[in-house]
């Protein structure tokens, strides 16, 4: 059996992660895997996190298996917390939701539910989009397509030109993956404005919008950052959410995520709850509930949750600090647009107009290390090291 196996290249951002860590330079510049680092480069357990650790040690009674569509209450709770109490869809119990393993296994098992339709639609996904969507959905058998969003040129999004293509090519019933906030490769998001546009859009013309929200709360704030969700939620008769609880909790190891999807009615709603307890049953039988735990008791309890909302505000102002130390930098002459899109993007993602030598320039001549791409995590950089960042892409520019 296993002899007619053929060997698998190493996945790009694990080797970028090798490559980084055999490096024997004290100031090297790891800007290349995605998780939030503090100043001193550890990637921390949150404060929030330890206390609600710490509680559930003592009252934890039983080990025993949590129900195929997850933990009850963090359903809730997340549910609340990404649209909040009063939004419409809620109120009326036409959001169906299960936990998944992580913000991944949210992205498949909405795939699944597309695959489960029978109705064989395209699922596009935007150029560029995170380098896993298009395995992750697509192994469920799902074509995918891509449309344009990101413009290397302007450094900015293609608005236009991505509702021009998706007009033109979409047909009725495709879904359309889009980043609800911080846009992983490039930090470049939909306005409100451009959100509300495309909710429109979306819904003149049957397409079923599939919203992938992994880093809400570090963009400008967890109601800024769940506008677009929300705005397609009130105007799309269907829509599908893939949330993480990866990076606004830190809870990366312990794959937490939420699959969720917004029907037309109740009935409707416990048709697909029941469809995707079936589909998880069928992939991982049942998710992990410890970090799921974890945020349930965070987001229930009042002063845990102040807490948490302290630490994601200087999480996200930490970013936003870097972002502009690295702007500030970077303005001079010959690489101001790059200085202005450093700034006015969001999140810990960038992608610097970079070609693929002057990436591997960074590496061998400076020790800063990111994706073939030229995408940074903006989170990997520190407030002593940023001129040094600065000096160095400006020398293989």
């Amino acid at each position: 059996m296993f002899e007619s196996l053929e060997e698998r290249p190493t996945d790009a951002i694990m080797a970028l992660m090798a490559l980084a860590k055999a490096d024997t330079n004290p100031n090297k510049i790891d800007l290349g895997v995605g998780v939030y680092k503090s100043d001193d480069g550890a990637t921390p357990i949150m404060r929030a996190v330890k206390q609600a650790e710490g509680l559930y040690l003592t009252e934890e009674a039983t080990k025993s298996y949590v129900s195929t569509i997850g933990n009850a209450d963090f359903r809730k709770t997340m549910l609340d917390l990404i649209f909040g109490a009063d939004y419409p869809a809620l109120r009326e119990d036409r959001i169906a939701s299960a936990q998944s393993t992580g913000g991944s296994g949210a992205l498949r098992l909405g795939a699944e539910l597309i695959k489960s339709s029978g109705k064989e639609p395209s699922v596009w996904v935007p150029t560029p989009t995170w380098a896993n969507h298009e395995p992750l959905i697509g192994s469920a058998g799902l074509q995918i397509k891509s449309y344009p969003y990101y413009n290397r040129e302007t450094l900015g999004v293609d608005f236009e030109d991505m509702l021009d293509h998706l007009r033109q090519n979409a047909k009725p019933g495709d879904a359309v993956v889009l980043h609800g906030c911080c846009h992983n490769p490039t930090g470049a998001d939909l306005s409100p404005d451009q959100w509300d546009r495309t909710a429109e859009f979306l819904r003149d013309n049957q397409l079923v919008p599939f919203i992938d929200l992994a880093y809400f709360g570090l963009g400008h704030g967890l109601t800024e950052d769940t506008y677009g969700l929300r705005k397609v939620g009130e105007t799309c008769p269907e829509v599908l959410l893939a949330a993480s609880c990866s990076k606004n909790f830190a809870l990366y190891k312990e794959r937490v995520g939420l699959v969720a999807a917004i029907t037309t009615s109740a009935d409707q709603a416990r048709v697909v709850q029941g469809q995707f307890g079936a589909l998880q049953r069928r992939l991982t039988s049942m998710p992990p509930d410890h970090g799921a735990a974890l945020v349930a008791r965070i987001l229930d309890d009042a002063a845990l949750r102040d807490v948490w909302l302290e630490e994601l505000t200087e999480m996200r102002g930490r970013i936003k600090d870097l972002r502009k130390d690295l702007s500030d930098a970077l303005r001079v002459q010959g690489a101001e647009a790059m200085a202005a899109a450093i700034i006015d993007q969001n999140g810990m993602f960038s992608t610097l107009p970079l070609s693929v030598e002057q990436v591997h320039r960074l590496r061998s001549e400076h020790s800063v290390y990111m994706t073939n791409s030229g995408r940074i995590n903006i989170a990997g950089a520190n407030s002593t090291n940023i001129p040094a960042l600065a000096d160095a892409i400006l020398k293989v520019l």
